[in-house]
């Protein structure tokens, strides 16, 4: 973790509320959901931008329920005329029948047909809608300020980049068309079945209300637990995550036991939930379709009696229970409809919290980009707060210095006291909540984002490698770089040669978070990277500690060229990386206490020599002194 993530109290697990920048927590929306309808809503507006797709979609909808309406007609009436032709076997019966069965043949075809392009049109739509949505997420997570980034965990992120996403996309072929369908056969089928007899049609619809209370009990219900099961699957995918970057940890402490342990119990919890939620919908739909059953049966009873009493006829009642055999297929579908209902506004309210955060850190409207002239950096009376559960955490107070170019300020301190959020607030990882800094006279809150960070070069504490070649995680921020540049780069690094002597050299591929390389290599590999782009201004954020001093030594030679025309910041915990800057600075507890060239710092005598006299000159300081005198004291008495 960077120093200045520790100072901030502030931990990966999304427990502060805010940021430092004002930016809130994914889980500080717990407090205050959207409505379900809100979500919804967004979704379909969203869905129906791909008009052509929607509008086919909900036409071959619209045709597979007519055609499907008109089955019952036809199976009625082929009834009537196969009983007519039974009776009276006349040659017009049994044409009449002959008609019916084809016309009851071609709607059912031409159902089928229409069936099959709103299932394909729904679940294109569906497919472009996830696309459209993983690439605003992506997006959003690339914008979204660092601040946002130290509170929220990338299990919880990935999971709504991916189960959520995948909850969304559904709903529009497993939710939305299955609605209007269910609307189209229940709305006309009313009307057709009470224009035909009233009570029939009454008791035919007789478990439609009760569904509709149960549909609502199941959504309320769904709801409740989707959301939590997501939540549940974001720990789980957080778990997996941590153990599987910190895998040589948990071998190193033969930690694989308590490491099962704690996933089987994440798993279980989830799987809890999981047949839960299985329950509520069997349970629901169980009853549903007793409902649905009865209703039948009291249509077949009252038919019955109908029909020995003369006033309908066989096929009038084979034409109710046709209908009434339709509808059972939408009966059935309601738990996977209001399944859908239910997992989208849950996953949509996860995956448009993110979506819906304005980063932090943006440019302000009509900035322009940072102009270069002298390249001379300023603080001037810089002070930064972090923001948490305790309220401010004033972390960085007063800091004013000068940069300019050819020239190199050293910067050191204990941990935590600030040091590298002196070197995040260049580039505007973090915006300063007091004073300015500025860039030849230019402040760098009012400037393109783009453009300050093309000029800052940081050379961050944490390396990261990508797995790509050795060249492209070098030529990284100038991916047109060519061969020679990124060796030019590379020797800058003292990696070159290493480089060179590996059998595929610079196409060498470097494993996942560069773990095929040794940690001095990695961070060599980060300066190249940094050197690449020739910005104006370079921050080393403690980038050697992992070099031997030999290694490092060299690097600070070769980088002497590199830097003559450049402002140059390095933050080290040795001094041997520092001893040659023009001006040194001494931080403790986020304010300048020292400040001078190493000199007139050792020649003071306060906390910087204390430090020389530990790491540069262990045996001729005031340290060594004193622990002499104490020697010679306790070997001056009499022998035992």
């Amino acid at each position: 973790m960077s120093t200045s993530t520790a100072a901030s109290g502030v931990t990966p697990t999304g427990r502060s509320e805010t940021g430092g920048d004002g930016e809130i927590s994914i889980h500080a929306f717990r407090g205050r959901p959207k409505p379900d309808l809100t979500i919804l809503l967004r979704i379909a507006r969203m869905a129906l931008r791909y008009r052509w797709r929607m509008a086919v979609a909900i036409g071959a909808t619209i045709a597979a329920a007519t055609f499907q309406l008109l089955v019952p007609q036809f199976v009625g009436a082929a009834v009537d005329h196969a009983q007519g032709s039974l009776t009276g076997g006349d040659d017009d019966a049994r044409a009449a029948l002959t008609v019916a069965a084809l016309l009851l043949l071609g709607s059912s075809v031409m159902r089928g047909l229409f069936t099959m392009v709103h299932n394909y049109m729904g679940e294109s739509v569906g497919q472009h809608l996830g696309y459209e949505l993983r690439l605003l997420y992506y997006e959003k997570l690339q914008r979204l300020s660092f601040s946002f980034h130290d509170r929220v965990h990338a299990g919880d992120l990935i999971t709504r980049g991916m189960l959520d996403i995948e909850g969304v996309r559904k709903f529009v072929d497993s939710a939305f068309l299955r609605l209007i369908l269910l609307i189209l056969l229940v709305g006309i089928g009313t009307y057709i079945l009470l224009s035909a007899d009233l009570v029939l049609g009454l008791l035919a619809l007789s478990f439609v209300p009760f569904v509709g209370w149960r549909a609502v009990i199941m959504r309320f219900k769904l709801g409740r637990s989707w959301r939590m099961l997501q939540d549940r699957l974001s720990v789980l995918t957080t778990i997996m995550s941590e153990n599987l970057e910190g895998i040589r940890i948990v071998r190193a402490f033969v930690a694989r036991v308590h490491e099962l342990d704690k996933f089987r119990r994440v798993s279980d919890n989830a799987l809890a939930l999981a047949k839960q939620r299985i329950s509520i919908r069997m349970r629901n739909t169980s009853v549903m379709t007793y409902a649905y059953f009865c209703a039948m049966g009291l249509v077949l009873w009252v038919g019955g009696l109908k029909i020995i009493g003369g006033e309908i006829t066989v096929g009038k009642l084979a034409e109710f229970l046709a209908f009434m055999t339709i509808l059972q297929m939408p009966v059935r579908h309601t738990g996977m409809m209001i399944n859908g209902f239910a997992r989208a506004s849950a996953s949509g309210a996860r995956l448009f919290e993110v979506l819906d955060l304005e980063p932090a850190i943006r440019d302000k409207p009509d900035a322009p980009e940072l102009e270069i002239r002298d390249g001379v950096l300023r603080f001037d009376d810089v002070r930064f707060a972090y923001q948490d559960e305790s309220g401010d955490r004033e972390v960085v107070s007063g800091i004013s210095f000068e940069v300019r170019p050819g020239r190199t300020v050293g910067i050191v301190g204990p941990p935590g006291s600030g040091k590298s959020t002196i070197a995040h607030l260049i580039p505007r990882f973090y915006d300063v909540t007091g004073g300015a800094i500025t860039i030849d006279g230019q402040d760098v809150r009012d400037v393109t984002l783009e453009s300050l960070r093309r000029a800052v070069g940081v050379v961050q504490q944490d390396t990261f490698m990508f797995t790509a070649p050795i060249e492209r995680n070098v030529a990284y921020g100038d991916p047109w770089a060519d061969r020679d540049r990124i060796a030019g780069a590379t020797e800058s690094a003292q990696l070159h040669d290493y480089v060179v002597s590996l059998p595929l050299g610079y196409e060498t591929l470097v494993g996942e978070r560069g773990i095929s390389l040794s940690g001095g290599q990695r961070q060599r590999l980060s300066i190249a990277r940094s050197l690449l782009p020739t910005p104006s201004i370079l921050v080393f954020d403690d980038s050697t500690a992992a070099i031997d001093a030999a290694t490092e030594q060299r690097i600070r030679a070769a980088l002497r060229e590199v830097t003559e025309n450049r402002a140059t910041i390095i933050i080290s915990h040795r001094l041997s990386s520092l001893m040659h800057a023009d001006e040194i600075l001494f931080i403790d507890g986020g304010r300048i206490i020292e400040r001078g060239s190493h000199d007139e710092l050792v020649a003071a005598g306060g906390r910087y020599r204390a430090i020389y006299d530990l790491q540069i000159n262990p045996e001729g300081g005031p340290a060594a002194e004193a622990s002499r005198r104490a020697g010679e004291g306790a070997g001056g008495g009499e022998p035992s």
